[in-house]
């Protein structure tokens, strides 16, 4: 499931850090892209993976009236791109980081899910990590220094990635961090300060804590309840100091528009929820941009749940950028 001026990519936070015009309210991604994740740019762009296509679309700011048109940025299966996952803006080093995953659906070769870079005005190509111990490269985050931490959805840790290091490693590994089901791992991951927030890949009634030391070491892992279950929390957010918005894309739930979006309060070790749109169809990831939302409806179930009586994908299935106003 950012770019806050460099500091929370895939979880994008760039809030009210630059002025930009706001977007419109709808914006089209191209046909069945099955998007993933959003990030936005310093220059307001959108940066929007696709989950079957291994590609990722950039929809620049318009400079006249009307919605702007997307274009595919990263062609498909650059780099080895699979399954496009978290994607990260980091305009400080001309950047654009993807998580390539290998769960099969696409229209691409599947490889090993690795961290991939390219250019962020180009989209070529420029380095891969490979994940350590087969691991499933799902969300990153960045911090102030422009260590990127990425969450692992087959095992309870975060890697890290140092500027300039030629691989990941290991950043925390705990069983604290472990959920059930076949994807024991991380799913989203966004930084609020000297803290680190994940949600496992499983549905659970919390989210999880990590500090983040002024060493860049971390610290314990700390379950934060929820009053409810939360639906998938695909991706985090952060929004502003203490606020968090949660991504509950209902991927492994009933139905097929069960997903919401919800701005969660962090203030002490009980998340306060408030609501701000459901009926959603997989709403994976998104972007906050001041005080609005922008979010995508992932349409997993139409690829996932298929049988091999429903005939081929259907074609054409459009894709766009919703947007809300968060709650004050």
């Amino acid at each position: 499931m950012s770019a806050r001026g460099l500091f929370a990519g895939a979880s994008l936070a760039l809030a009210a850090a630059v002025t930009v015009a706001a977007p419109p309210a709808v914006q089209l991604l191209p046909e069945d892209w099955y998007p993933e994740s959003v990030a936005i740019g310093p220059d307001g762009a959108f940066y929007v993976g696709s989950w079957r296509q291994g590609a990722v679309a950039r929809l620049k700011p318009a400079k006249s009236a009307g919605a702007p048109k997307a274009e595919v940025l990263v062609k498909p299966g650059a780099n080895g791109l699979a399954n496009g996952q978290g994607v990260l803006v980091d305009a400080t080093h001309a950047a654009l980081w993807v998580c390539s995953g290998s769960s099969g659906f696409t229209t691409v070769p599947q490889t090993p899910s690795a961290l991939k870079r390219y250019d962020l005005a180009t989209g070529a190509p420029r380095a891969s990590y490979a994940m350590p111990d087969d691991g499933y490269c799902n969300d990153l985050a960045q911090d102030a220094h422009g260590n990127l931490y990425v969450t692992d959805s087959y095992h309870p840790r975060v890697l890290k990635l140092v500027p300039g290091a030629k691989a990941l490693t290991v950043w925390k590994e705990d069983e604290a961090l472990a959920g059930a089901g076949p994807y024991k791992g991380l799913n989203g991951i966004a930084i609020d300060g000297q803290r680190v927030y994940v949600s496992l890949v499983a549905a659970a009634p919390y989210l999880l804590r990590i500090g983040l030391g002024a060493d860049g070491r971390a610290g314990d892992v700390v379950r934060i309840e929820a009053p409810r279950v939360l639906k998938n929390v695909d991706a985090i957010r952060a929004w502003k100091p203490g606020r968090l918005v949660l991504f509950e894309s209902n991927a492994f739930g009933d139905g097929p528009c069960g997903g919401q979006i919800t701005v969660a309060r962090t203030g002490s070790d009980t998340l306060g929820l408030q609501t701000v749109v459901t009926g959603l169809n997989d709403p994976s990831s998104g972007a906050v941009l001041g005080d609005r939302v922008y979010f995508i409806e992932s349409k997993y179930g139409l690829l996932t749940k298929r049988k091999d009586t429903d005939g081929p994908v259907p074609t054409g299935v459009p894709f766009g950028i919703q947007s809300r106003a968060l709650p004050h």
